[in-house]
This record gives structure tokens, sequence and C-alpha cells, in this order.
């Protein structure tokens, strides 16, 4: 006996997924105005202007990803679970902007407060290099050094951290990001902070939601 369903993995599998999800992200974007006179921020790659070719092998973080994670640290008494939205979007030129939002969720998955911010740019280097540069409601800004590991994979670590005189003593830090499930969004990152080493932080598991 035979059966059309495709193999959960396979090919098939995530072409098939991926037009599921599009019927409902493909017709959405980020808002617009109709009075700026500069092409808008795109996170949709059937609207604005096209990708530049620079930024190709981001091509698959190109949207607005929605989910949950969870943050953990010696110093704190969690784990903890946050909500998340994470953009990644163009305007034609050789980078894509970057923004997170998160929301601190209880047990129940309900929201409790407004949680960490940032925003920044990724820019992709003739050598196949990512600039990185994130600045962080906590006072904190990081400028990471990476390369893609696979097509659908981007690994990223600090080159240098500069911290307000009020912010969290924040030394290093490292992230891996990746297109996972047939078409999800998962990160995890590590941190040297607060007088601990390198080790797990935060993590993530986002899905799409324009684009």
């Amino acid at each position: 006996m035979t059966s059309d369903a495709p193999v959960p993995g396979s090919g098939d599998a995530a072409v098939q997924a991926a037009a599921s999800r599009a019927a409902t992200t493909g017709s959405r974007n980020l808002p617009q105005f109709d009075d700026l006179p500069i092409p808008a921020d795109t996170a949709n790659l059937r609207e604005g202007p096209s990708l530049h070719d620079a930024c190709l092998a981001l091509l698959p973080l190109v949207g607005v990803w929605r989910g949950e994670g969870e943050v953990v640290y010696p110093t704190i008494d969690g784990p903890y679970r946050f909500g998340q939205q994470v953009t990644f979007a163009h305007d034609g030129r050789p980078f894509l902007y970057y923004e997170a939002r998160s929301w601190l969720l209880d047990e129940q998955g309900a929201v409790i407060r407004p949680a960490a911010r940032e925003t920044g740019f990724w820019r992709p280097q003739p050598d196949d290099t990512i600039e990185v540069l994130l600045t962080h409601n906590t006072g904190i800004v990081e400028l990471y050094y990476g390369k893609p590991r696979t097509q659908t994979s981007w690994e990223l670590g600090t080159d240098a951290v500069i911290r307000t005189a009020t912010a969290k003593d924040v030394v290093a830090a490292q992230r891996l990001y990746g297109i996972v499930n047939n078409g999800d969004l998962a990160y995890v990152e590590e941190r040297a902070m607060v007088g601990q080493p390198l080790q797990p932080h935060t993590s993530a598991h986002l899905r799409r939601v324009v684009g």
C-alpha cells in the first residue's frame, strides 16, 4: 500500500509545511507608511525592495517570528518562561534590521510584564563573515562576529561588549540560530556575566507569523 502523505523530515514535508504557513503569513508584513520618501522596511520577501545579494545567506531569517523560551543562570532563581517576538527585516541594502521584544510568563502562560528588548543590524561581508551589532535596553552594546554553519544555521560570538555605568557586568556572549522543524526558528545563547563563566542563559523556539 502506498500513501501520498509526506515522510516526516523529508523535503516534501518541508515544502508542504512552508506552503501551509504561507497561507497565513504570506499576506502579512510590517506596518507601512505610504508617505515615507524612502523604501520601507519589509519582513516579507514577496513585498517591497528585493533582498540585496549580500544578504542571500541570511534569507531564511527574514520575517517576523513569535514563540516562547526559557531563561536560566546561576544568579537567578529560574528557570523562567518568556514569550518573544523577533523581527528580521530589510530595505534593499546589504544588511538586515533586527529587533527582539520579550515578556515574562507565569506557569500558566499568562503575561506577567514586559522583559528584555534588543535592536540592531546583521551585516554580512564578502568573506561570509557576519557582523552583528546589538543594543539592549539594559545599557549594553555588543558587537558579534560569526558565520553561517550551514544554509539554515548561524553562529555568533562577541568581539566587544560595552556597558553603561548602571548596566549588568556582561563580558561575553555566544549565540546559535537555526531553522528547525520544517521552518521554525530556534536559538540558544550563552553568556559570561556577573562573575560567572560562559554558560547557557536563554533559548527559544519561534514560529513564523510574517513572511
